[in-house]
């Protein structure tokens, strides 16, 4: 596999592969050591995180392992309970280790390797949005007390770009659990019906593709604790295999249209399309509203609930994203609200970690 560096300091603000990794935003990644979620105030390791990305436009045409892992960097990777935020450092880096399974692969009876070489910089770049600038959003956002609060205790947690239909399958299995059971689905769902991929004898798992999915029946789901959620999987699956509907078909469509459009699949509602259009589409502006941004809104900002979930959330992404700058690219909207999503992440993981 391709192998390489970056620099902390090349990016705008700073980065925490471990938050950004371990704070529910994403179940596709695995912790080499398999600590995964063992922590819930997960910040500042060192511990290499790896994932086979499946063919993804304008990254790889073919199955993809990466792997990463951070060494030094935000408080010298120093756990949260020390931190203080004079203590914060934006150095460091991440290397990175990269190869794509070989396009003749699937004629062979074991599990091929990574062996030809990708752009393992591009690839993590796009994956953990390091070309954000994280220090414009914290500058405009930091005279708010419950988000300087977050901001501190997890500097340089960023979002990710997840692909689709992982992520929405991802968090149709979301409801009403811990994050720690929701990873551990998606990890029998790759171990049972993706495709194995060998690195350097140990067996990695490509997320299962829709076709795999929608051929299991809802008893063979429910074996792998889906619980209730396992016909909303296997419909949603069938209907991405049979080309009825695709989670990036939303990607494009003004802001509130994506969501909608994203309820269509079986099992998602409002919540689980902000995820999706967050965490994978690119729509930055997006606020899930669960349980703990229910209840932020509740105690810091009453005047926010509108009685439902669409005027909640108009008023609570003109709040959190009122002094925020615009975003160019967003997909055919830039306004003040176009970073809300970020805030949203860091008041869900602070809050979901017991702070104030």
């Amino acid at each position: 596999m391709e192998s390489g560096r970056i620099d902390v300091s090349s990016l705008d603000g700073p980065f925490d592969l471990q938050s950004t990794l371990e704070s529910g935003q994403t179940y596709l990644w695995e912790r080499a050591d398999g600590d995964d979620y063992v922590d819930s105030a997960a910040y500042g390791g060192d511990a290499w995180y790896e994932t086979v990305l499946p063919p993804t436009p304008e990254l790889t045409d073919r199955p993809t392992v990466v792997r990463a892992r951070q060494r030094g960097g935000v408080d010298e990777r120093r756990s949260s309970a020390d931190r203080t935020q004079s203590d914060h450092v934006d150095d460091g880096t991440i290397e990175w280790e990269a190869g794509a399974v070989p396009a003749d692969a699937g004629a062979a009876d074991a599990p091929a390797a990574p062996t030809e070489p990708v752009d393992g910089e591009a690839i993590l770049t796009h994956l953990l949005r390091l070309d954000d600038d994280l220090a414009a959003i914290y500058d405009a956002l930091d005279d708010l007390s419950l988000l300087s609060r977050a901001f501190d205790r997890y500097r340089g947690m960023r979002l990710i770009r997840d692909p689709p239909f992982p992520c929405l399958i991802s968090f149709i299995c979301s409801a009403q659990m811990r994050v720690s059971r929701i990873f551990g689905m998606q990890h029998a769902l790759r171990e049972h019906y993706g495709t194995p991929v060998d690195l350097d004898g140990r067996t990695l798992y490509a997320y299962p593709t829709p076709e795999a999915l929608a051929a299991r029946t809802e008893d063979e789901l429910r074996e792998l604790s889906l619980g209730y959620r396992a016909p909303y999987v296997q419909r949603t699956a069938e209907m991405v295999a049979d080309g009825e509907a695709r989670p990036e078909d939303a990607r494009g469509l003004p802001y509130e249209e994506a969501r909608d459009a994203a309820t269509q699949f079986v099992g998602v509602g409002d919540k689980v399309a902000d995820c999706v259009l967050l965490f994978s589409l690119g729509y930055l502006q997006a606020i899930p509203l669960d349980t703990w941004i229910q209840t932020a809104i509740g105690d810091y900002f009453p005047d926010c609930d509108g009685g439902n979930y669409a005027e909640t959330s108009r008023a609570i992404r003109e709040r959190l994203g009122a002094d925020l700058p615009e975003r160019e690219e967003v997909f055919g909207e830039s306004g003040a609200d176009a970073y809300a999503g970020y805030a949203q992440t860091y008041v869900f993981h602070h809050l979901r970690t017991d702070g104030d």
